[in-house]
């Protein structure tokens, strides 16, 4: 029962993960304008991966998209690759966990099918929710580099304005939908264990006798009604069978019959 609710959960926080990770990918506000300096202003500005935006004091929002792919930065890019890397497998690894539960049945899957479903579905899980977790800090170094220098840049008088941008709401959501995916893909990693069958667990284990090796030899006996020797081996230089008698029994010379 453990293993059931152990992959359950895992399954059900691997989910909120990857919704999470959608979410965060798809949204607009992963860089918006700092109003440290300048609280008041007509227009604020927030950026996405996949485009611009532009909000006036009067509600209207404008927001435009990056058409092109080249002038845009090399690390802006692999940003781009790792989530959408992570939406890839963590939607596999939804698809083939699906089949993995063990409270499910289809036709006559056997418990170690399902154990290795179980544990390649957490092994995607787990990548997932890294490629999520190293884009959107790689983003995040990206936006506190350029912070400083816009920073440095106004005070020296170089730029008379300057606009800076700090963490939008998308990378907080990043943070945690990336460490959601993680969990849950350690979860299933964790009740692949329980899911491996009783026998095929300690199929390959042998036991060896730890003390000194005996080995018995049996005798020249051979089992009869009065446990006597074979006749054949008895027989040597100067030996004779004795003679039978008429009832059938052998008769054997006493010690007088050799004076």
């Amino acid at each position: 029962m453990s293993v059931t609710i152990c992959q359950s959960m895992g399954f059900v926080v691997s989910a909120l993960g990857i919704g999470g990770i959608i979410a965060s990918t798809c949204m607009d506000q992963w860089s918006t304008q700092d109003l440290y300096n300048n609280p008041v202003t007509a227009v604020f500005n927030y950026q996405g991966l996949w485009r611009t935006c532009v909000r006036e004091s009067s509600g209207f929002t404008e927001c435009r998209g990056y058409f092109t792919i080249l002038g845009l930065p090399a690390m802006f890019q692999a940003v781009r690759a790792l989530m959408i890397v992570g939406i890839v497998l963590g939607i596999l690894g939804l698809l083939v966990c699906i089949f993995a539960l063990k409270c499910i049945r289809i036709g006559s899957m056997e418990d170690t099918a399902k154990a290795n479903m179980t544990l390649t579905s957490g092994i995607m899980f787990i990548i997932a929710g890294l490629c999520a977790i190293t884009g959107v800090s790689v983003f995040a170094n990206m936006l506190v580099t350029n912070f400083w220098m816009s920073t440095t840049n106004m005070f020296q008088g170089m730029q008379n304005v300057q606009n800076r941008y700090t963490f939008g709401s998308a990378l907080f959501v990043g943070w945690v939908a990336g460490g959601l995916a993680l969990v849950g893909g350690i979860m299933m990693c964790l009740a692949c264990k329980g899911l491996i069958p009783e026998e095929s667990r300690y199929k390959a284990v042998s036991y060896n006798a730890s003390g000194r090796n005996i080995s018995y030899r049996t005798g020249p006996y051979k089992s009869g009604l009065g446990y006597e020797a074979d006749p054949k081996t008895r027989k040597g230089v100067g030996y004779e069978e004795a003679p039978r008698s008429e009832d059938g029994r052998r008769s054997y010379p006493s010690k007088y019959d050799y004076v």
